[in-house]
């Protein structure tokens, strides 16, 4: 594996996908039962946005960095809060330093009763997360391939809970094996909260992999997509999406009300655009 996140971390992706993520735990934190977060493709844990890899993209600068001192409406404001509140406990010195991935903005939410699993395969990765997390009891983290978790890990024993597949796109195949994996996943634990990030490079390949979702026969499927310019004759990252299986009662609404603030602070060219689409259900 030679992807790393450390190029891209607090990029506009980054952002969105963290934004809806910490609504889909608040969600689950507004009962008292415990519930647990399974975070597939986990990633080192904390991000220095000075480092020389953040600094070759510069791609934060397009991302949180629009975000972290902007003045919101106060609707909007109220639903990114908690995850400009992770964001913000990491960096205590005030400023943008570091920028916290998927297991940390988790962790900076969960309640006592709460439990983490983070799962990352590459060995050194692995390392620097479990340095992150040590003396950590509600957080274990497992040197593992992130797709063999959707078998072997459910469902969990809370039986509440989300699951975060976040793959790095670096092989051929992704698409498919993300409907594989979830059809699998689903059948193992069909009352779980899934949340699966994809990039938006190719378009007739997110179109056949929205289409593939689709036919699973999976009854409640909400794709969010976030597009920051229009496609590129060169694939480029030009936007990202994620698809919440089983989302919250409450979860449409509140994209309505973040997307397009977000997308206002961090759209690249127009046209660009956002979109909140059953797959299926509602």
């Amino acid at each position: 594996m030679n992807y790393r996140h450390a190029y891209h971390a607090g990029n506009f992706a980054d952002v969105v996908k963290h934004a809806v993520l910490c609504r889909l735990v608040e969600y689950l934190k507004q009962k008292d039962k415990a519930f647990r977060v399974i975070d597939t493709h986990a990633g080192i844990g904390r991000y220095d946005l000075a480092s020389v890899e953040a600094g070759k993209t510069g791609e934060w600068q397009g991302g949180v960095g629009r975000l972290f001192e902007a003045t919101l409406e106060p609707r909007a404001a109220a639903l990114l809060q908690p995850y400009l509140q992770a964001v913000r406990a990491e960096n205590p010195d005030g400023g943008l330093r570091r920028y916290p991935g998927s297991p940390l903005i988790v962790r900076h939410l969960l309640r006592k009763q709460d439990r983490l699993t983070a799962i990352e395969l590459h060995p050194e990765d692995a390392a620097r997360l479990k340095a992150v997390f040590a003396g950590d009891f509600q957080t274990r983290v497992i040197e593992l391939d992130g797709w063999l978790a959707l078998g072997a890990h459910l469902p969990p024993k809370e039986k509440r809970g989300l699951v975060l597949v976040d793959p790095p796109f670096e092989e051929e195949g992704e698409f498919p094996r993300l409907v594989e994996n979830l059809r699998r996943a689903h059948r193992r634990w069909p009352g779980g909260i899934y949340a699966l990030w994809y990039p938006v490079k190719d378009r007739k390949a997110v179109a056949a992999f929205r289409a593939a979702l689709k036919e699973t026969g999976i009854p409640k499927l909400l794709d969010i997509g976030f597009e920051i310019r229009p496609a590129s004759n060169e694939p480029s990252l030009d936007g990202s999406g994620l698809v919440v299986v089983n989302p919250p009662f409450t979860l449409e609404g509140e994209l309505r009300i973040m997307l397009p603030a977000l997308h206002r602070l961090l759209a690249a060219e127009q046209p660009s655009r956002w979109t909140v689409d059953w797959l299926a259900g509602e």
